[in-house]
């Protein structure tokens, strides 16, 4: 297959900010992607900053909605008071963020696809969203719900949430916290503080690079169809462990041999559009 038939390159790529999550800089990696691939990135304010909804009483009713009660099995609910109200707050507050609640990511994916605008709602168009709000996808294997980091699609969506929950933290990490807990002691700050080199968490100063590495899946998840790499340097690698995040994104911006010439070939000019 020739490089220019794997490869399309977006006509435009809109990445949207997620004020609430610390450490994260968006212009750092709109500046990354743009020296890693030359291709022009427009990095915007969080994206229901940018494409305010016409009645936030009726989105909030369609994010409750998709939240996942049961991660056996997805259950159709009406959403409580309690629930709309909340999320009416994640969408007027852009920096107000609520840990722990699970997103139906198929669902969510399509609310974000609804509020795009008509004149930008091309399929040329590459728009990643990056959010606070942790989403699952159903695993038919073991039948259940999982948490994610990315969710490729249109539009892309990058859980900053995702990062610290979805990739399996060290073993020991579980045992000493099970360790604790059987005791009645609540210590998971020192637990954190214990292996905070071997895991990434909530605004950790990190966290902007490690993200870079999601982005460029997105980018050839759009221009290829296939966003991972097999590769464990690569930082297309798709990660199930926290180690396996580290060393696939804090190793030195390593690529493997072929992604490298696929980006090489985008930085000289000679992808397609």
């Amino acid at each position: 297959m020739s490089f220019s038939s794997e490869f399309r390159l977006p006509s435009k790529f809109f990445l949207y900010d997620e004020p609430s999550t610390g450490n994260f800089k968006l212009n750092e990696i709109a500046d990354y992607i743009e020296e890693r691939t030359g291709l022009k990135v427009e990095p915007r304010e969080g994206f229901l900053q940018h494409n305010k909804p016409e009645n936030a009483d009726e989105l909030a009713k369609r994010f409750a909605s998709c939240k996942v009660r049961n991660i056996e099995k997805w259950e159709e609910h009406e959403p409580l008071y309690g629930e709309v109200n909340i999320e009416k707050r994640l969408i007027t507050d852009p920096k107000f963020r609520l840990p722990g609640i699970l997103y139906e990511g198929m669902k969510l994916q399509r609310i974000f696809q609804s509020l795009i605008p008509q004149d930008e709602r091309s399929i040329g168009n590459l728009h990643l969203v990056f959010t606070n709000r942790l989403f699952t996808t159903f695993d038919d294997d073991d039948r259940r719900f999982h948490a994610r980091v990315i969710l490729c699609g249109y539009p892309s969506l990058i859980s900053t949430s995702g990062i610290v929950e979805a990739p399996a933290r060290p073993k020991g990490f579980y045992a000493a916290k099970q360790k604790l807990s059987s005791v009645g002691i609540e210590a998971v700050d020192m637990i954190k503080e214990e292996y905070k080199d071997e895991i990434i968490d909530y605004d950790d100063e990190r966290l902007t690079e490690v993200l870079k590495g999601y982005a460029m899946q997105a980018l050839f998840y759009h221009a290829t169809g296939e966003p991972f790499c097999e590769i464990g340097k690569c930082r297309l690698f798709n990660a199930h462990w926290q180690s396996e995040v580290m060393e696939a994104q804090l190793g030195g911006d390593l690529y493997c041999p072929r992604h490298e010439k696929m980006l090489e070939k985008v930085r000289h000019g000679t992808g397609t559009q």
